[in-house]
C-alpha cells in the first residue's frame, strides 16, 4: 500500500491544492518500508489526484482540501483523510495504528480567488 502526505518541512501541508511536495510511504504489512518526497511539479488542485495516482497511492492525509479535489481523489480511488495536523511522520504511523484523528468532513476554508475566476471548494477542480 502507498500512502501519501502533503509535504514540507517535516510536517502535513495545509491546504491540498498548495502542496509542492508529497511524501509518500510504502507500507507493507502495517509497516513502513521505505517512503520518498516527490515534487508535485506545479500541478494544480485536479491534476495532483491524477499525479498520486500515477504513483500508486491508495489513501492521502492532509490538511484542508475543496470539494472539487475531493471528487477527483474519489474518482482516482485515492481513500482521503483530512484535516490533519502535525509532522507527516508521526500521521502515517497513526494512521497504521488505527489512531489518527482526521476529520472526513474538513473543506478548505479559505474563499479567496484564485485566479481564472473561481474560488477553492467553489469549482470542480477535478475537471481541469
Amino acid at each position: 500500500m502507498k500512502i501519501a502526505v502533503t509535504y514540507e518541512n517535516g510536517r502535513v501541508v495545509q491546504h491540498f491544492g498548495h502542496s509542492k511536495a508529497f511524501k509518500i510511504y510504502e507500507v507493507e504489512n502495517g509497516a513502513v518500508q521505505s517512503y520518498a518526497v516527490v515534487p508535485a511539479g506545479g500541478a494544480g488542485h485536479g491534476a495532483l489526484a491524477g499525479f498520486l495516482k500515477e504513483h500508486g497511492v491508495q489513501a492521502l492525509i492532509c490538511g484542508g482540501i475543496g470539494a472539487g479535489a475531493r471528487t477527483a481523489l474519489a474518482e482516482a480511488g485515492i481513500e482521503l483523510y483530512p484535516g490533519v495536523q502535525g509532522e507527516a511522520d508521526a500521521c502515517v504511523a497513526a494512521l497504521l495504528n488505527h489512531s489518527l484523528l482526521y476529520n472526513p468532513d474538513t473543506v478548505c476554508s479559505h474563499h479567496h480567488d484564485h485566479g481564472e475566476g473561481h474560488n477553492c471548494g467553489g469549482h470542480s477542480c477535478g475537471s481541469h
